[in-house]
Order: structure tokens, then C-alpha cells, then sequence
């Protein structure tokens, strides 16, 4: 075998095998399961609210009314591959290098695109049209931001960048394209979910937690003086008085809170709608929550925020379970922005936050958002399967020592001693930095119930009868 068969032989052993679905130890299937459970049944109660709620505007359009819910249909199933192809054939190791910058690229190029020749929708110029599909390209973005400052943080944790190093990687890959997210197509919603995308892979890299906080504050205080300044996000901020101008900007606010209030405890029945009629506006898209809770009441909107509860849940055992920190960072910041959106639109339905245009993953209509969303369950899922692989595990922990001689001692006297005790050789890690023994904690350093069964090396025999002779 010549030295490049070798050397390809060497690194495939060194990154662990994508595990079976149902493959692995309980504390690790467990949360997988959950997690594509809950994605499933919002999806599928999406399908259904889409139908429901897009019935009388594919009437007015002259279309058939399950024109909406076969379009929805159709992007589910290329959704559900695309997840199904990256959970499987993308392990998350394999997200750095040339793929991760190939992405990156393909996602910058759309957004200048957009930029460019991009058409305007409700304001803003955040769709590009190709042929026949129209898309938002910031919906793929937002899975790059994360990729990227998971490589970021993990590099520096790894003593590959230093604090100079560092800062400039984060302007030129983050800072800088997210700015021009923000500027080219006014999308405060976006830029702040993948702001807190980004925050969330930086504390689960182990930050120190000032640095976090100071950067929130000032995240903060640019969203507040971006819509201060802005007189076209200023209009958003009916949300505190909606009954001030209650015919214009309070109008869909107020609609918003009469389906929820007409809605009461059960609702008034799937498809009774009558504010889905032409009287709530967007109300298959960034209002569909107001709609479940007009159709299915209360129980059905808590039903929604607890699958999403349960997602978030889920999602951050398996950052928990994950096989090294940089799983933990990917799957923890695609869990935190997910969740995150959903509570977003939530929020703005209820009169919590601003309007933000921001769609509910999985059940508003529209097929940017429901890829997008996705994309994200895709790349937590293939930590996920990583994580059932303990074998590799072990392989890459081998990998990672070295058989080292003491300093000061003959060689000839070090054999001897490694003869005495049964054939041991001491080990040193290959890098100057200790590296933790992940034994019995996962990446986030927490019990792991998977290697409960390893226990700590015992004595040699002749320690033993040595200390019962004393």
C-alpha cells in the first residue's frame, strides 16, 4: 500500500461513521427521536393550517382552493430529502474547508444577486426570482452563519487563531456579510435571528461570559436605534398603541387579537374561520398563528409553543451528546435560531414584539422558510447520528496520544520499567494543550450516561501485595 492509500485509510478512520436512526445509546436515540417527532407533527399541522387558512385567498386568485396546500406539499417532500441527504451523507465534521466556503460563496452570491435584480415584496427587496421559483436567499444564509462561527470559535478554542486572529475572521465572515444582509434588503428580523444564532454558538464554545453580554447589549442597543432611526420600522411600533391608528398601522394587529380572542378555549372549528376571510391580512403566512388560534382555540396554540418547547428541548441534549464541541456549537446554534424565529412570530402575533415579517418554521406557507427550516433540522440530525458512534470516538481519542519516553531516564532502564509494569507505556496528549478526557462527560463536559461503564484504571498487581505487606 503505497503512502496516499495509507494516509486516506488513516483519516477515515480517524472521522466517526454516521450511526443507524435507531442506533446508539438510549440517552442519545431519545432526544433524536423527540426531536423528529415534534418537526414532523408541526409540519404536518402546517399542511393542514395552510389549506385551512389559504382556501379564500386561492379563490380570489381564480385558483383552485388546494392549490396553496399542493405547492406546500411539493416543497415539503424536496425539503424532507434535502434534510434526509444531510443528516446521512453530510456528517457535521465535514462542514469546514473547502465545502463550508463553497457554500458560503454560493449564499454571498445570492445575496448581491438579490441585491442586484432582486424583486420587491411587502416593502423590501429580499426575493430573487429565477424562472419560475422565487426564493430568499436569506433563509439559506442563516444555516452559513452559524456553519461559519462554529469553524470560528472551535478554531480558537483549538489555539489555531489568536484574540487578533480572531476579530478579523469575525469581521470579514460575519460581521461584514451580515451587514450586507441588513443594508441590501432591510431585514432586521433575519440579521437579529442570525445575531442570536451566532451568540449561541459563542457560549457554547466555553466564551467567557462578558465578552457574550457585552455583545448582546450592544446588539440591543443598534436594534433599538435602527428603529428609531428608520422611519419604516418606526410605523412597526403600533404594536404598543395598535389601537391608535386602528386603521392603519393597528390594523393587523387588531385583527390578529380578534381571531384570538374570538377563537376562546377549542376554537371555532378547523376551517371556520371567518378572519382567514380578507379581514386578517398575511394570514397564511406571518399571521397563521392567529389563525390556529382562532380555529383551534387556546389548547391548540399552547399545542404549537409546546412542540416548539419540545424542540428546543430535544435539540439541545443532543448539542449535549454531541462528539466534540464543535457538534456541540453546530447543533446548539441551529437549535437556539430555529427556536428562537418561532417564538419571534409568536411574539409579533401577539403584540409582544414588533412585526418583523419573520414566517412560523414549518407551518407558515411559503417555501424559502420551510427549506430553510430544514436545512437547519438536516445539519442537528447529522450531529445526532455522529453522536450514536462510539467507536470513532475511541479512535479519534487513540489518534490523539502519543507514546512518549520520561526525560532523565535510560532508555534501557525505561524498558525495564514499562516490562515491570506488565508492558504500559505512558502516553502524553499529541498537542501542547491538556485535553479533557471525555470518558464519563460529553462536549459540554456533563455526565454522560452512555460510558457510565467505564471505570478508572486499577493498581498494578505488585502496588497491591506491596501496600497489604505494609
Amino acid at each position: 500500500m503505497d503512502d496516499r492509500s495509507h494516509t486516506a485509510v488513516h483519516e477515515r478512520r480517524r472521522q466517526p461513521a454516521q450511526a443507524g436512526f435507531f442506533a446508539g445509546p438510549r440517552d442519545v436515540v431519545m432526544p433524536r427521536l423527540v426531536f423528529v417527532g415534534c418537526v414532523a407533527a408541526l409540519t404536518l399541522l402546517g399542511l393542514v393550517m395552510v389549506f385551512s387558512s389559504s382556501t379564500v385567498e386561492a379563490l380570489n386568485e381564480g385558483a383552485s382552493t388546494s392549490s396553496y396546500l399542493i405547492k406546500q406539499a411539493a416543497i415539503c417532500v424536496v425539503s424532507v430529502g434535502v434534510c434526509v441527504f444531510i443528516a446521512r451523507c453530510i456528517p457535521y465534521y465535514k462542514w469546514r474547508g473547502r465545502l463550508l466556503y463553497g457554500y458560503g460563496v454560493f449564499c454571498l452570491l445570492l445575496l448581491l444577486l438579490t441585491a442586484a435584480i432582486g424583486s420587491v415584496g411587502l416593502g423590501a427587496q429580499r426575493w430573487l426570482t429565477i424562472g419560475p421559483v422565487s426564493f430568499q436567499p436569506s433563509e439559506f444564509a442563516k444555516v452559513a452563519f452559524v456553519l461559519f462561527a462554529a469553524q470560528i470559535f472551535d478554531r480558537y478554542r483549538n489555539g489555531d487563531l489568536d484574540q487578533l486572529s480572531l476579530a478579523l475572521y469575525l469581521l470579514f465572515v460575519i460581521v461584514l456579510p451580515l451587514g450586507l444582509l441588513y443594508v441590501t434588503q432591510s431585514d432586521l428580523g433575519t440579521t437579529g435571528i442570525c445575531l442570536v444564532g451566532i451568540i449561541s454558538v459563542a457560549a457554547f464554545s466555553g466564551m467567557p461570559w462578558k465578552p457574550i453580554v457585552a455583545l448582546v447589549v450592544l446588539i440591543m442597543a443598534f436594534a433599538v436605534g435602527s428603529v428609531i432611526l428608520t422611519p419604516y420600522r418606526t410605523s412597526r411600533m403600533a404594536f404598543l398603541d395598535p389601537y391608535a391608528d386602528p386603521y392603519g398601522t393597528g390594523y393587523q394587529l387588531i385583527r390578529s387579537f380578534d381571531a384570538i380572542g374570538e377563537g376562546g378555549l377549542f376554537g371555532v372549528g378547523l376551517g371556520n374561520s371567518v378572519e382567514k376571510s380578507g379581514f386578517l391580512p398575511e394570514a397564511e403566512t406571518d399571521f397563521i398563528f392567529a389563525v390556529i388560534c382562532n380555529e383551534l382555540g387556546m389548547v391548540g396554540g399552547l399545542v404549537v409553543i409546546v412542540l416548539f418547547m419540545a424542540v428546543c428541548y430535544s435539540g439541545l441534549q443532543i448539542a449535549r451528546n454531541a462528539p466534540d464541541r464543535m457538534g456541540a456549537m453546530i447543533a446548539g446554534g441551529c437549535t437556539v435560531m430555529l427556536v428562537f424565529q418561532a417564538f419571534l412570530n409568536i411574539g409579533c402575533v401577539l403584540g409582544v414584539f414588533p412585526t418583523t415579517g419573520k414566517p412560523l418554521p414549518f407551518i407558515s406557507n411559503g417555501g424559502s422558510s420551510l427549506l430553510g427550516s430544514f436545512l437547519l433540522v438536516g445539519v442537528i440530525l447529522s450531529v445526532s447520528l455522529a453522536s450514536g458512534d462510539e467507536s470513532g470516538l475511541y479512535q479519534r481519542r487513540r489518534d490523539d496520544l502519543r507514546v512518549v519516553r520520561a526525560e532523565g531516564v535510560p532508555r534501557g532502564r525505561a524498558a525495564g520499567a514499562d516490562r515491570l509494569a506488565g508492558g504500559r507505556r505512558s502516553v502524553e496528549p499529541s498537542s501542547a494543550r491538556p485535553v479533557r478526557d471525555r470518558t464519563r462527560t460529553g462536549a459540554l463536559g456533563r455526565p454522560n450516561a452512555r460510558d457510565s461503564h467505564a471505570r478508572a484504571p486499577r493498581p498494578a498487581r505488585g502496588s497491591e501485595e506491596r501496600s497489604r505487606l505494609r
